[in-house]
């Protein structure tokens, strides 16, 4: 695992599969995502190496609930007394409640779903805040959330308007390009949530899976929502990040 800065207040933990990222307001921290299960002591090592104490995530927000989004999580919650966030269409499945939902592939997204498993399900995770879109996020000096469906129902982008920074989750991807993201439940409602992200006009995006972009975000945002969502030879240029995530 890398632990990468992005911007001063800005980090990325890069996984095997996918990334999350933490974001700091002084001493207090935020995930955005919290990697595979398992994670966890890593994580801490790394934020502990950059001078960061794990002791201070006061919440985790999930912007889905694929398995390498949420693993870590409640490990990291009941260690250090952090809150976990996560749309409401998502909650249950998130808690264990409900199965994960099946995406509805294209016939080259085939095979690479089917690749394997490389992370470990997530154990089912406590959620202490069931979000809604639009709802106001106590960090990063004014974090919106945007209900960005496609990917799974109940997935989500956070926006921090003040700093310029969207997180995306799975519904964006920066892998080989920017681009709609794979292995969708609606593949059509992925494009119309891309496009109400490119309208934000972020300067920095943050990605799932491929790495941020600093620079002509808003406009390569817009350029990936006039697509369909990623093509085989895109994908197949990078199966490090695509190859092994089935859910």
């Amino acid at each position: 695992m890398d632990f990468i800065r992005v911007l001063p207040q800005l980090h990325m933990f890069r996984f095997p599969v996918g990334q999350a990222y933490l974001w700091r307001d002084g001493d207090d921290l935020t995930l955005v995502d919290a990697g595979h299960h398992g994670a966890a002591p890593l994580m801490e090592e790394a934020m502990r190496g950059a001078g960061l104490d794990p002791a201070r995530i006061r919440r985790i927000v999930l912007t889905h609930c694929h398995r390498d989004h949420v693993g870590a999580a409640g490990e990291l919650a009941a260690r250090h007394g952090a809150q976990v966030l996560t749309h409401r269409l998502d909650a249950p499945v998130v808690r264990g409640e409900a199965p994960v939902p099946e995406p509805v592939l294209l016939d080259w997204e085939v095979p690479l779903y089917e690749h394997g498993l490389t992370v470990p399900p997530a154990p089912p995770t406590r959620v202490d805040r069931e979000l809604e879109d639009g709802e106001p996020l106590d960090f990063g000096d004014g974090a919106r959330v945007v209900h960005s469906p496609g990917h799974t129902d109940g997935s989500i982008a956070v926006h921090l308007p003040h700093h310029g920074v969207l997180f995306t989750g799975d519904c964006v991807a920066g892998v080989g390009r920017v681009m709609p993201g794979v292995f969708n439940v609606d593949r059509a409602a992925v494009l119309v949530s891309v496009r109400r992200l490119a309208s934000l006009a972020p300067s920095t995006v943050c990605f799932g899976h491929g790495d941020p972009v600093t620079e002509d975000a808003t406009r390569l945002l817009l350029e990936a929502a006039g697509e369909a969502p990623a093509d085989r030879d895109t994908v197949g240029a990078a199966p490090g990040h695509w190859g092994v995530l089935r859910k």
